[in-house]
């Protein structure tokens, strides 16, 4: 069992950066995939970035290319979202999530972008991104 919590949200004007962290305590950190989720009032909960077991592979959705970046250090048990020129749409609760699916899955990108593929789940962390 893996117990996860976030940290570093916070209040920025847009254009800005932020670094929300992940750590987590439990169990063989580097056996899960982990995933940036998040939730903006009203919206359902979307997907935003995963990283692989090893930190080899890295997805992200479109919104986010070129802005946000994941990373995870296995030795410290984190994984952070660096995100870079903000912009009020990306206002919304930010949760880090790990997913215990095989490596070897065929689609394996595909699955990490599905919330059921998840097995734990932090509390969030609020992010807004002021105008």
């Amino acid at each position: 069992q893996v117990q996860l919590v976030e940290s570093g949200g916070g209040l920025v004007q847009a254009g800005g950066s932020l670094r929300v962290s992940c750590a987590a305590s439990g169990r063989n950190f580097g056996s899960y995939h982990i995933g940036w989720f998040r939730q903006a009032p009203g919206k359902e909960r979307e997907f935003v970035a995963a990283i692989s077991q090893s930190g080899g592979s890295t997805y992200y959705e479109d919104f986010v290319k070129g802005r946000f970046t994941i990373s995870r250090d296995n030795a410290l048990d984190t994984a952070s979202l660096q995100m870079t020129s903000l912009k009020p749409e990306d206002t919304a609760v930010y949760f880090c999530a790990a997913s215990g699916l095989s490596s070897g899955n065929h689609g394996i990108e595909a699955m990490l972008r599905d919330i059921l593929e998840y097995d734990y789940w932090g509390q969030g962390t609020q992010v807004t991104v002021s105008s």
